[in-house]
């Protein structure tokens, strides 16, 4: 360390003089990772009396060995001078080491710029400016929580944040129905060495030699599988997205990821959801970014909560405003950056379907396929069976992805968004009726009566109910500017369809920014439905940007719909 890192040094890092009387020995503790004081009275009852959760027995403090803490005894040493156990001089010189560099990393980050964007040609991209100040935030902080609102680009940050610092390979742990939006926004905004990034998911429970990639993606459902394999594969930085998934302590899932983040040199977590409400799961989430550092459970609970093992926290606020300021957390909502976000904005999402459901599905309509081809061009019934056939596989692509569009709006609903459902067959709003019950939805289907529809209005703009289903043929006439969030679970060959579903909620005193999710799947009907609409998957522009596509560029509904069955016999022709 330099004379001039020594100067700036907190007092409670100085060293500690060795001359004069010792109260007692401080010895390391391998099996449970932690620094044991044994001594006077004087000096175990000042440490339990200072530090809640060092209790232990008569003459003896123990400390997790988190380089916070480490400071904390550092400086009861100051006042307590202690014999280190010689087989542990190193390992203390090694702790209060990281203890000094932590503390000198955030005195730093107080004058690093307060924007900052990643090196060029590393990213393909522009930051908004609340964006770039998640970035420096993360730049400064290398274990922490990006807990940003729904819809402000918390992916992009953090990919932004891999490109700054070159932290590869890294791994990114998502849930199951992102693997794909993950895998396809790395490639999109990624750049190492002027190439494209190379990718791998990670497959299955069971462990297998990896191929050479500069970013893994696993989905948080194999964690258990991979559990001793992955700690060792040199990871150097880790992304938990959806970091919540991690809210309860004991499982296989929650002490692989515990193991994985503690060989890793940068952690970032992130959330919609910081839910520090309840003390087990915000300490949860926390401990696996920086190991006990909101100490022990049941210091944290006897001290934050309302009693030894409560899970609620007496105080909120005060809660947040200690890991924003340890640099634990940063969270902006929407209403904090509105200025910089326009009044829409779109995002084109893949996610994953059901490949067993879509192949079931599209027999019949492959053997009407079959028929097609043998028809003459001016056969009079070949309208009605291309009619068919298109309406075949968008049901078949609707039904197949249902599960997981309804996965994803459950994860909208958790993070207490307002969202419009949009979707078109009767067969796929029945799935997700079924997987999105505990939701409590209202339906505007078709199906109901006037004056169901009218109390299905009514209890979603009274707050009786986060979520509103609707068909996208059903939409025209209802004002529901309540929502936050509009998600196209099926979409439409009329791009007037979709401006009028999002109208639903952008209307006249909405004063959110409204964010539009158009979910697609890989296969089947919605590739070309997307070209149709003049959509791209994720553009940038689109993400955080209202451009709507160009009218003179977009086919009409009949062309584009003949064209997809063109198309279709095209596929089905290489496929035979």
């Amino acid at each position: 360390m330099t004379q001039e890192e020594q100067a700036r040094l907190p007092g409670y890092l100085q060293e500690v003089p060795q001359a004069g009387h010792l109260y007692g020995t401080l010895s390391y503790n391998r099996r449970s990772k932690c620094w044991t004081i044994k001594g006077e009275p004087c000096v175990t009852e000042m440490a339990k009396r200072l530090f809640p959760g060092s209790d232990r027995k008569r003459g003896e403090a123990r400390f997790t060995a988190n380089r916070r803490i480490i400071g904390e005894v550092n400086w009861l040493m100051m006042r307590y001078p202690l014999a280190i156990a010689p087989r542990d001089r190193a390992l203390w010189e090694k702790a209060l080491a990281q203890a000094r560099e932590h503390a000198l990393r955030r005195e730093a980050a107080q004058r690093l710029p307060s924007r900052s964007n990643p090196p060029q040609g590393t990213f393909e991209g522009a930051l908004r400016e609340f964006q770039k100040e998640g970035l420096s935030f993360l730049l400064a902080n290398e274990r922490a929580l990006l807990a940003d609102e729904m819809g402000l680009g918390k992916t992009v940050q953090a990919l932004a944040c891999l490109a700054s610092t070159g932290d590869m390979p890294a791994l990114l742990i998502v849930p199951p129905h992102l693997v794909r939006n993950w895998e396809n926004e790395v490639r999109r905004f990624l750049r190492v060495q002027g190439r494209a990034p190379r990718v791998c998911v990670i497959r299955g429970l069971k462990p297998y030699a990896l191929e050479d990639a500069d970013v893994y993606i696993i989905h948080y459902l194999l964690l258990r599988g991979w559990k001793q394999a992955l700690p060792e594969m040199g990871f150097r930085a880790v992304v938990f997205d959806e970091i919540q998934e991690l809210r309860r302590a004991g499982t296989e899932k929650y002490s692989a990821a515990s193991l994985l983040a503690e060989r890793c040199e940068r952690v970032i977590g992130l959330s919609g959801t910081p839910i520090y409400n309840r003390g087990a799961e915000i300490w949860n989430v926390i401990n696996i970014l920086d190991f006990h550092c909101l100490g022990d459970w049941e210091s944290f609970t006897r001290e934050w909560c309302d009693g030894y093992g409560n899970h609620i926290v007496r105080d909120p606020a005060l809660l947040g405003a200690h890991l924003r300021r340890e640099g634990l957390m940063l969270r902006r909502t929407k209403q904090e950056v509105l200025a910089e976000l326009p009044p829409k904005r779109r995002l084109v999402q893949e996610i994953d379907a059901d490949d067993r459901i879509y192949r079931e599905l599209m027999r019949p309509v492959m053997e009407m396929l079959g028929r097609l081809r043998e028809m003459h061009p001016d056969d009079r019934e070949r309208a009605l069976l291309e009619e068919r056939i298109g309406a075949g596989e968008r049901r078949a692509t609707g039904v197949a992805k249902a599960p997981f569009v309804a996965a994803f709006v459950r994860a909208l609903i958790e993070s207490d968004e307002k969202v419009l459902l949009f979707a078109h067959h009767h067969a796929v709003m029945d799935i997700y009726k079924k997987e999105l019950s505990a939701c409590h939805p209202v339906f505007i289907t078709g199906r109901e009566s006037a004056a169901q529809k009218d109390a299905a209005v009514e209890k979603f703009m009274a707050g009786g109910t986060n979520l509103c289903v609707i068909s996208l043929r059903a939409a025209s006439g209802l004002n529901l500017q309540r929502a936050s969030c509009v998600v196209f679970g099926e979409l439409d060959w009329s791009p007037a369809v979709h401006s009028q579903a999002e109208d639903r909620a952008h209307r006249m005193g909405q004063q959110d920014s409204i964010l539009c999710y158009y979910l697609v799947a890989p296969q089947g009907s919605d590739r070309d439905m997307q070209d149709a609409l003049g959509l791209k998957v994720s553009q940038f522009v689109q993400l955080m940007g209202d451009r709507v596509p160009d009218a003179q560029v977009m086919r009409d509904t009949q062309g584009a719909a003949k064209a997809h069955i063109a198309h279709m016999l095209a596929r089905y022709g290489a496929e035979t």
